[in-house]
């Protein structure tokens, strides 16, 4: 496993020396586990006796990318989210102009019904996590979205003009997480963090949702650390400072 570290810590080749004074071994028996990883094609020998890793690690982790569910990932952290602030958390995917709800963790404390079930969905614009997903799109595909959907409203606070919504979406790219105040349903304000896969695309939306009078924003940090901690069991790495 140290071996493998320290290849994986190396954009080209590393020879043998080099690997076994790194990862702490003898030479000989250094250069014993690389024949093993070599032959299980879980290391490669290139020219003059230097390694790197080998495609057999590509197979593996294309197994465990497929193998993950954001949704089974999500559970615990949900749970966990909820527990804390007693609110209704959501886990939402965008499904062509609208968020689908794929799991949702909640109790009767949570002081308001639960309106709209697991496969129910809701317009991108009127929603905290459809704003995330907006807030990634390409400036022609969020006017394309405004032309097809026309920005209808449900509640007096939605938003239905489109350079209301760019202004709304350029918040939420500089804060990082998105707000919907009461306007999908009155009494209801959410605010939604994103969760993105190991290459960085926003997979899915974690929301809070609580009576609008109850809504905190120190609520806000827990929200975003939840879902950071689902998108690293996806893959994810965020950017360094």
């Amino acid at each position: 496993m140290k071996l493998l570290d320290v290849l994986a810590s190396h954009a080209d080749p590393v020879a043998l020396k080099d690997l076994a004074a790194a990862a702490g071994l003898h030479t000989s028996t250094t250069h014993r586990i690389l024949n093993d990883l070599v032959v299980g094609r879980y290391v490669n020998r290139v020219d003059s006796g230097m390694y790197q890793l080998g495609m057999r690690l590509l197979e593996l982790g294309s197994l465990v990318k497929r193998r993950l569910n954001v949704r089974e990932v999500a559970l615990e952290p949900m749970r966990e989210l909820h527990r804390i602030t007693g609110q209704t958390v959501n886990l939402s995917l965008q499904q062509g102009d609208e968020i689908v709800y794929i799991e949702r963790a909640w109790s009767e404390r949570s002081g308001m019904q639960v309106v709209r079930a697991i496969g129910g969905h809701a317009p991108l614009h009127l929603t905290s996590t459809g704003k995330l997903f907006l807030s990634v799109a390409e400036p022609r595909q969020v006017r394309a979205y405004a032309t097809r959907t026309g920005l209808a409203g449900t509640t007096r606070n939605s938003i239905t003009d489109i350079e209301r919504l760019e202004r709304e979406l350029a918040l939420v790219r500089r804060h990082g997480y998105a707000r919907d105040n009461e306007e999908l349903e009155l009494g209801v304000r959410c605010i939604a963090a994103g969760i993105h896969d190991d290459t960085g695309k926003l997979q899915a939306g974690l929301s809070l949702s609580a009576p609008a009078d109850r809504l905190r924003d120190d609520w806000i940090p827990l929200l975003q650390r939840a879902a950071l901690q689902i998108s690293e069991a996806l893959g994810y790495e965020a950017a360094s400072e």
